[in-house]
């Protein structure tokens, strides 16, 4: 079945799109031109600012140009992950998704559900001409996954609207009013090198087959951190071998919001030590597979010790690579707190998410999120100082703000009496420890009453990324529903 054969067709026939045309961040100029042109072919207002956001107005049906303007809004990028093996350039390849057991499914890359799904919807109700509307302004962002560029640069005094419906959320029948704000932990050193010494040849230790997931909404579950695990694995064969094994290179993860699933590095062992290495090496493994199966059903983790191509080069010197390690297996990771507010939420928390050793060079990056904005500092300034008395240099940036709650919003309490008539049953309020625009937004346009949800999404960050068919066309019912509820007299 394809995806333009799913219902609502208005709503999947927009996410078919969404998945022909490639949106990995800050590439999303051929999708945006797109939208234009089918806008204005319907004879909507289009809008493009400087930060490169697209918005789209729509005039109020006929009656009703005195209601007060609503803002739907979404991001046009996705996270781009893949399986190991899987070859899929995502700057020129579609999105290949399938339906299994009533959900929408991309296998081994991303679906890009997150936020596509929320395009769509918003994309769908503009195009709905049996819809009754006040004026409908849908904000389109840009860069959302690597950094929140667009919401950052989003030009003030654009929107007319004082009230925003989210739809980035990723669990149907919950209305998120808060969200997680964060800040980016950036590390940078040149290590001093030297030659690999005399009868040492090059080994590789890879660790792989990791779920991954969303390193906000996914942080708090007993998963497997590939970078974290491979600094631990190098921590060991140190302790057992000394400065007889010397560090080459590493590399791991992808993304800094996403939970790393691999990470490997290629070592310099002496021939009379590499059999010592095979069995340390093998009893890790086992010790991983046994409590990453018992806490959080890791049940596909492989860690693999075999030869690596190539001829013997450089090394980072023992000193560096015994300030480097210690320093991965020191610096804060996972979560750091949870809500003393919000029972289940993390409040603080760290992702380990990208790192990356080459010829002495190494850079590593390090997602922090908090609910309390000085919490998301004073974890960000703890990483910078474990890394700092390594040596490296530390930069912390792409502060964005949380999204504080108001459980008094008025927009709140209509999308909850709109939800209790439609589908018979009270929502669920919850909050967030993911980054959402809705903070910077708000940071832009004080007063905005802004709400979230969405349909369910499963692995959004991670390949075999999906979504619940039903959920979507339960949303679609409850966009149409809360638009027409607002447009009538209070």
């Amino acid at each position: 079945m394809s995806i333009a054969a799913l219902s609502p067709s208005l709503v999947w026939n927009h996410f078919a799109t969404l998945c022909a045309i490639p949106r990995p961040s800050r590439h999303e100029a051929a999708l945006r031109e797109h939208l234009v042109a089918w806008a204005q072919g319907r004879g909507l207002q289009t809008e493009v600012d400087a930060a490169g956001n697209l918005l789209i107005r729509k005039a109020a049906s006929p009656g009703l140009e005195h209601v007060a303007p609503l803002a739907l809004q979404g991001h046009l990028d996705m996270v781009c992950q893949a399986n190991s093996g899987t070859v899929h350039d995502f700057h020129t390849m579609p999105i290949t998704a399938e339906v299994v057991d009533g959900w929408l499914v991309a296998k081994n890359t991303t679906l890009g559900a997150d936020n596509g799904l929320g395009v769509a919807l918003a994309l769908a109700a503009l195009e709905d001409d049996t819809l009754q509307h006040g004026p409908l302004e849908v904000l389109l962002t840009v860069d959302e996954e690597a950094g929140m560029g667009g919401a950052h640069g989003l030009q003030g005094g654009w929107l007319r609207a004082t009230r925003m419906l989210n739809i980035d959320t990723e669990e149907w029948g919950e209305f998120y009013l808060g969200c997680a704000g964060g800040a980016d932990v950036e590390v940078q050193a040149q290590w001093p090198t030297e030659p690999v010494a005399a009868g040492h040849a090059l080994w590789t230790l890879s660790i792989s087959g990791l779920r991954g997931g969303h390193s906000g909404v996914d942080i708090h579950l007993p998963r497997g951190n590939a970078n974290r695990l491979l600094a631990q694995a190098l921590q060991a064969l140190q302790f057992a071998l000394g400065d007889a094994v010397q560090l080459v290179s590493l590399r791991g993860g992808t993304a800094r919001n996403a939970l790393p699933r691999e990470a490997r590095a290629v070592l310099a062992v002496p021939a009379a030590s590499v059999e010592t290495a095979q069995r340390l090496v093998d009893v890790l493994a086992q010790q991983w597979r046994r409590t990453l199966l018992v806490a959080g059903g890791e049940s596909q983790v492989q860690v693999q010790w075999s030869p690596a191509a190539g001829e013997p080069a450089q090394a980072v010197t023992s000193a560096a690579q015994r300030s480097l390690v210690q320093a991965l297996c020191m610096a804060p990771y996972g979560v750091r707190a949870m809500s003393p507010h919000f029972a289940g939420v993390v409040e603080t928390s760290n992702n380990l998410g990208v790192v990356d050793l080459q010829d002495g060079q190494f850079s590593a990056n390090l997602m922090v999120r908090s609910l309390r904005d000085d919490q998301t500092a004073a974890l960000a300034e703890t990483i910078a100082v474990v890394f700092r008395s390594a040596g490296a240099s530390v930069t912390v940036d792409g502060h964005y703000p949380g999204w504080t709650p108001n459980p008094n919003s008025a927009l709140l309490a209509q999308c909850q009496a709109v939800y209790a008539q439609t589908f018979g049953e009270a929502s669920r309020l919850q909050v967030i420890h993911a980054g959402l625009e809705c903070g910077i937004i708000n940071a832009k346009y004080p007063g905005m009453d802004a709400v979230s949800f969405g349909p369910t999404i499963r692995g959004a960050h991670a390949p075999g990324e999906r979504v619940e068919i039903a959920s979507v066309e339960r949303c679609w019912t409850l966009l149409r529903t809360i638009i027409t509820a607002l447009a009538q007299p209070a």
